[in-house]
């Protein structure tokens, strides 16, 4: 495809996000930006949901990992679906109980502002640098595809990008969103679908086929048990999963307030239940897309593609959907599939830190009601241009982005996970002023430890390769360090 065909059709699909946006943003309240007035049809939602979960990460990185991992990260993906299922049963039910806009809010009601503060602040940390990572990803490809060869900056890319998302979420927030990641989620797997059947029609297979080839096979392993160094070792995936969902979507803002849109708790279990089972077949789907495009390569020469000099596994799908002759619906699909990726993750995130910001640190509930939907517009603009910068900032960054996202992740979303940890599991109070000394040492310590192996080789560590577990690692420290700032519980003498 042509450049200038290329962004004739990124137009036409921004004009219906603009047609959704225009029908769901009418009633331009808070109570709508931030809950969609607790309206929102729990089907709806969970497919919607799913293509935030995927969002550019899945997208375009899931497939590339199958050349080092080949179907390893299946072992993460059951670990989310385990994760999914202690926040249906656990997360759901309290927030409902709670009626929050925030979920940080638990953090006043149970420990005290500081704590409160301090997970607010780290979701907006965990969630800028998360969303940034996603929306780079995407925007990267799109340099690669298109705006590259017509000369355009990489960080005008970047900026016009958020600029149309800041358009479209401005009035409606989440009750827009719901709509528009049910269409980008479509999207999404009308794209893979499509990648799927033309390389099988390609390779001359069928699909029950490949699964029985050799050369499939080599590619599809599941289950790694034989080294525990390993970055894609079972337990370390699978445990390291649950605990990356629950963290990552049950102790955050921007996933946990599409489900807090439903009518009632049952309805928002409904949703995480469907949602999960969904993700799985989903990751499969990806996956299998991941191995069949290596294969093609290896079939008919494609090489893998370079950008600044570096082997890019992760460019592969966009190489093979644009420019190795599979026709223009594949490439159709593909530039709509990753307008979506990148639209899906960067919309909810848009919204949900406006949220976060608005409710955790301006107090927005608060003030004046004429006062209140000014000041969220002003920090919708604000939220969009410290998302334009982190992004600009991560071009700059070197190895795989999946990588990079959920390593932060283990850093950032530990005293999440240590604080609610606490304070559902105990029935302790703390010393609420000393919450934010123990977030910072959890993260110190935490960083310190994956360090051990690479400066003391001979430490009981040995060359142990941390991977996702260090976030339950980072979690427990916090925990311990809340039990030692803990207030000490009056002790009865019988008389």
């Amino acid at each position: 495809m042509q450049p200038t065909q290329i962004i004739l059709l990124i137009a036409i699909y921004f004009g219906v996000l603009i047609l959704i946006s225009y029908l769901t943003g009418k009633e331009d309240t808070n109570e709508a930006f931030f809950k969609a007035n607790k309206s929102a049809p729990w089907y709806l939602v969970a497919f919607g949901m799913i293509g935030a979960s995927l969002s550019g990460v899945t997208f375009i990185s899931v497939p590339g990992l199958v050349e080092g991992q080949q179907f390893g990260y299946l072992q993460g993906v059951l670990g989310f679906f385990v994760g999914y299922l202690i926040v249906l049963l656990v997360l759901i039910p309290l927030y409902y109980q709670l009626n929050v806009t925030s979920i940080y809010q638990y953090l006043e009601d149970r420990f005290g502002k500081t704590s409160y503060k301090t997970g607010a602040f780290f979701f907006l940390i965990s969630r800028v640098t998360g969303a940034s990572f996603r929306l780079y990803l995407v925007a990267l490809a799109m340099q690669y595809i298109v705006f590259e060869s017509l000369g355009v900056p990489f960080w005008v890319t970047v900026v016009l990008s958020i600029l149309l998302i800041w358009l479209y979420t401005n009035k409606g927030g989440i009750k827009t969103i719901i709509w528009t990641d049910t269409l980008q989620t479509l999207a999404m797997l009308t794209s893979v679908s499509v990648a799927v059947i033309l390389i099988l029609n390609k390779l001359d297979w069928t699909l029950a086929e490949t699964f029985a080839k050799e050369t499939f096979k080599n590619k599809s392993k599941i289950f790694f048990f034989e080294d525990v160094n390993s970055s894609i070792y079972f337990w370390k995936y699978f445990i390291g999963g649950i605990f990356i969902t629950i963290a990552m979507t049950g102790l955050d803002q921007d996933m946990m307030q599409k489900n807090l849109t439903c009518k009632n708790v049952k309805e928002s279990k409904k949703n995480m239940l469907f949602m999960s089972i969904l993700l799985v077949i989903v990751n499969v789907i990806f996956l299998t897309l991941g191995a069949l495009l290596f294969i093609y390569a290896e079939q008919f020469g494609v090489a893998i593609p370079e950008l600044n000099g570096v082997t890019r596994t992760d460019l592969l799908f966009p190489e093979i959907a644009m420019n190795q002759g599979l026709g223009k619906g594949l490439a159709i699909t593909f530039i709509i599939g990753l307008i979506a990726a990148a639209y899906s993750s960067a919309d909810s995130a848009l919204t949900s830190l406006t949220t976060s910001f608005s409710v955790d640190f301006c107090n927005i509930e608060h003030r004046p009601i004429k006062a209140q939907k000014p000041l969220r517009k002003k920090i919708h603009v604000g939220v969009s241009i410290a998302l334009m910068v982190v992004v600009i900032i991560f071009n700059s960054l070197e190895g795989s982005v999946v990588s990079n996202l959920f390593k932060f992740a283990t850093f950032t979303y530990g005293p999440l996970l240590g604080l609610f940890t606490f304070g559902i599991v105990t029935k302790k109070t703390i010393h609420d002023k000393y919450t934010w000394i123990v977030a910072l040492i959890a993260i110190l310590l935490t960083y310190f430890i994956t360090l051990t192996p690479s400066y003391f080789p001979n430490s009981f560590i040995g060359n142990y390769n941390f991977h996702w577990e260090i976030l339950p690692i980072n979690g427990f420290i916090t925990f311990l360090g809340l039990l030692m700032v803990s207030k000490k519980q009056p002790t009865s003498i019988d008389s």
